[in-house]
């Protein structure tokens, strides 16, 4: 009989809803067992079946590190493959609690095998069903891409490592100057990983998670009950200078579930409820973006549109981060991004709460890109610059000639503005839709994605994109 309290069996207790798991394939053991009975350990390393979170169905494996160390092997590997099967025809989540040691070297080529067919299944249903890995332990090598492959990471925050290269092998890194597998680096420098905490914390934050996501990419089960009133006003909203605050502010119940908050915060993504109804939001937090920034929005945006969640775009965005960093890499993840909100076919809503100047404006789902609805408060200004600098530029001779060139310059710059930049210049030449009220802003956005419920965008026929 399989013993049913290891750690990994107590995580998938925590995790799934009481008495709701059943566990498949808890008698299957290693081949080298048929030469030496002691190798012979049920369930090779790894518990694999289903249950429920909040009445949802999920599938779920949990790596057992206290049988081989939790490393794959090859029976190990075809258990998660017979999940993967599964959660395919279902049409329903995987996560998987990984703590592994790494390739199982006993079984050579069999178990680097297993890793190969472990890649493949989660490239077949990516944009199928969800997929969500949580760190707890060790998650080297071939299993860090593994999770790199997920949909979203959760990393315990003291005793997860994560990492393609063993720390101690990359040259000058050391643990007090810097542990590239830690937490820490891999939520705030490379941006793997979207959620760190205790274990408690993480298990939590899987159920949150799942709370909120579709069953699949056909069956939208994301709805909740909405007790929020509708019509209500946010006011103050735009004296909040994080953006997270002010969707909290817009969110049913005041609930945002946060993305990467640790990486690239120049840019927000994560998930609120409007009317009951999932909506994934991306909104600039900073004035000018980065490549990091870009990177983020831009996977977000894509698995909104693969999982058919609307997508609400907070913009306030002046240009670009002016470094040889960011000028490396920006131009490419700037066409990436656009292409994203480009051909994302889900509802999409735009709301200016500030700036959108430039090419900058443009990027964060302007009409121009195909954005369905676009509001701008009543203060927001849109423009190909700040409407000083265009003064000085379009008036300059007008400026040079004046006596008291400051005031000139401030008084053409108000008519630049209320000509070329407000948001009633722009409402009249239809770049946006609506001048709203920031205190209308949940309402509006509410009306606008229940009109935009039915939503049936023509695609171009062709295989994918190359941007």
């Amino acid at each position: 009989m399989a013993n049913t309290e290891t750690t990994a069996h107590k995580r998938v207790a925590s995790l799934l809803d009481a008495q709701s798991f059943v566990e498949i394939g808890a008698r299957v053991v290693s081949r080298l067992a048929d030469c030496d009975a002691s190798l012979e350990k049920q369930g090779d390393g790894v518990v694999c079946g289903y249950g429920t979170i909040g009445g949802q169905l999920v599938y779920v494996y949990a790596q057992d590190a206290e049988s081989f160390g939790g490393s794959i092997g090859e029976m190990h590997a075809k258990k998660i493959g017979r999940l993967y099967d599964m959660a395919a025809a279902m049409g329903a989540p995987v996560i998987a609690l990984v703590d592994c040691s790494g390739v199982r070297l006993a079984e050579g080529n069999d178990s680097l095998f297993g890793f190969g067919d472990l890649f493949l299944k989660q490239a077949k249903i990516s944009g199928v069903v969800p997929q969500i890995t949580a760190v707890f332990g060790s998650c080297g090598g071939g299993m860090a891409v593994s999770a790199s492959m997920a949909d979203f990471v959760f990393m315990e925050e003291k005793n997860a490592k994560l990492f393609l290269n063993s720390p101690n092998a990359v040259l000058g890194n050391y643990e007090e100057k810097c542990d590239t597998a830690s937490a820490g680096y891999q939520s705030a420098k490379t941006g793997l990983a979207d959620f760190t905490g205790s274990e408690e914390e993480v298990l939590s934050g899987i159920r949150d998670l799942i709370s909120v996501l579709p069953q699949n990419n056909e069956s939208d089960l994301s709805y909740d009950t909405c007790d929020d009133d509708l019509n209500r006003a946010v006011t103050g909203i735009e004296n909040c200078g994080d953006k997270a605050e002010m969707l909290k502010l817009i969110s049913d119940g005041g609930k945002f579930i946060e993305v990467k908050k640790d990486h690239a915060p120049g840019m927000t993504a994560g998930f609120i409820r409007l009317n009951g109804q999932t909506v994934g939001v991306v909104a600039n937090n900073d004035k000018k973006i980065t490549h990091f920034a870009c990177k983020k929005a831009i996977h977000f945006v894509n698995f909104c549109d693969a999982f058919s969640i609307p997508l609400l775009v907070l913009a306030d965005v002046d240009g670009f981060a002016q470094d040889s960093c960011n000028e490396r890499q920006l131009a490419r993840a700037l066409g990436k991004l656009g292409f994203a909100f480009a051909q994302a076919s889900v509802p999409k809503l735009t709301i200016v709460t500030g700036h959108a100047y430039g090419t900058a404006g443009l990027i964060m789902n302007s009409k121009a890109l195909g954005a369905d609805l676009v509001y701008a408060w009543e203060n927001a200004d849109m423009g190909l610059m700040d409407p000083d600098t265009a003064a000085k530029i379009v008036f300059a001779a007008e400026i040079e000639a004046a006596s008291d060139k400051a005031a000139k310059a401030a008084e053409l710059a108000a008519k630049y503005r209320k000509l070329q930049s407000s948001s009633e210049a722009n409402a009249r030449r239809g770049y946006i839709d609506d001048i709203i009220a920031p205190a209308e802003t949940r309402q509006r956005a509410i009306a606008a994605f229940e009109m935009l419920y039915t939503k049936s965008a023509a695609q171009i026929s062709r295989k994918h994109g190359t941007v």
